[in-house]
């Protein structure tokens, strides 16, 4: 049974020709507001807004608050994850948080949401706001650069250095023609979201962040980040699996050394995994504390992008990562004129807001209708506005 129009659902539109209106800014609040913004910054013309009455955001509950510090914003690519994620920075930076926005994304949109280059790798401070936000795209191929120049000292391998510090050098030279050195230097799969795991641990760990009482995070589709989130699981095992090794590989070599009178190998190598180790259950901790931070899933009404918001709630459970509030994108209200493709398109979009209501992984958590704006949300004023119509 297709979801009837709910009676809290209203039309606000305002449609122009030639920059005259035809319906009255009095009688639609959204209209007027955003008119207010047009007339102070006229780079945005936006001809058509469409929202709906929808369930309240809780903002004052997210800025109130004073332990919950982390929101990290994800679903499906192309459902407007970026200006929901910017445009909760930009109302956190002004009911007076100090905030950073960062982009975990390789393909970032960050720069262009807040029409300023934050490309560089480093946190960009943004102008026009009341308080302060910074911003921070993180650079892949800069990062992979950084991974080849790391992995390599004096033109030898990073990898031979390792096994040096087992004790297997010997075996690394007699395996040489594997090349396996070139197979290290090469940034495995994955890198992007590791970078992106020792980013959130400069944020908690830093001191210069602590002034910073928000941090939001755009994260990458869907398949990204549920590897970013399971990263430090698989590097908790991974690391311990090779230091058991390695003190397999020391006790049996140790015997052999003493006998000819040979030094214990240093324990730098091992000291920095248990180290590396111990950040990931820091980082593991984190994405899994319920009163430090919060994973907001971010959706368009159409069937596709439901179906994989249910999956990904359902994989956030598995990592127990708390989620609380589901955004559904770019809804429409009745069509006010008599259009067709409006009519069918209204109906699509109550299809899958039925599915939400009737799916079990999403019916428990806070909805919140996003409307629907004819132009793209960009720069900090679209993004104030924004931010002032979702984040309520």
């Amino acid at each position: 049974m297709l979801l009837s129009p709910s009676p809290q659902l209203a039309c606000r539109y305002s449609f122009s020709v030639s920059g005259r209106s035809l319906l009255r800014p009095a009688a639609f609040p959204a209209v007027s507001r955003l008119r207010s913004f047009l007339l102070i910054h006229r780079s945005l013309r936006v001809r058509a807004v469409a929202s709906t009455e929808q369930d309240v955001a809780g903002f004052d509950e997210m800025a109130a608050g004073t332990k919950r510090k982390y929101y990290m914003l994800g679903g499906k690519g192309g459902v407007g994850k970026t200006s929901c994620a910017a445009s909760l920075a930009v109302k956190f930076a002004n009911n007076g948080h100090p905030t950073i926005v960062v982009s975990t994304d390789p393909a970032h949109s960050l720069s262009d949401s807040f029409a300023q280059d934050l490309s560089g790798g480093t946190l960009m401070p943004v102008d026009g706001l009341d308080g302060p936000l910074f911003a921070l795209e993180i650079n892949p191929e800069k990062a992979r650069e950084e991974f080849r120049s790391a992995n390599k000292t004096s033109g030898s391998s990073g990898v031979k250095d390792f096994m040096d510090s087992m004790g297997l050098g010997m075996l690394v030279e007699q395996l040489g023609e594997l090349k396996l050195g070139e197979l290290l230097d090469t940034p495995p799969p994955g890198l992007d979201e590791a970078i992106a795991i020792s980013k959130v641990m400069q944020f908690v760990e830093a001191p210069e962040y602590n002034s910073f009482s928000r941090i939001v995070f755009d994260t990458a589709p869907t398949g990204h980040t549920l590897r970013l989130l399971s990263l430090p699981d698989f590097l908790d095992a991974s690391i311990g699996k090779i230091l058991k090794l390695r003190e397999k590989i020391s006790s049996a070599t140790s015997a052999i050394k003493s006998v000819f009178g040979q030094e214990e190998p240093k324990q730098d190598a091992a000291d920095k995994l248990k180290q590396l180790r111990e950040r990931m259950i820091k980082v593991r901790e984190l994405f899994r504390d319920t009163e430090s931070t919060e994973f907001v899933i971010v959706t368009i009404p159409t069937v596709m992008a439901v179906s994989e918001s249910s999956r990904l709630r359902a994989s956030l459970k598995k990592e127990n990562v708390p989620v609380k509030r589901l955004v559904v994108n770019q809804v429409l209200p009745p069509s006010a004129v008599d259009c067709k493709f409006c009519a069918m398109k209204r109906k699509d979009q109550m299809r899958a807001l039925e599915m939400i209501y009737n799916d079990p992984e999403l019916l428990g958590l806070k909805l919140i209708q996003a409307p629907l704006v004819d132009v793209e949300i960009r720069g900090v004023p679209a993004l104030r506005f924004m931010g002032d119509i979702v984040w309520k």
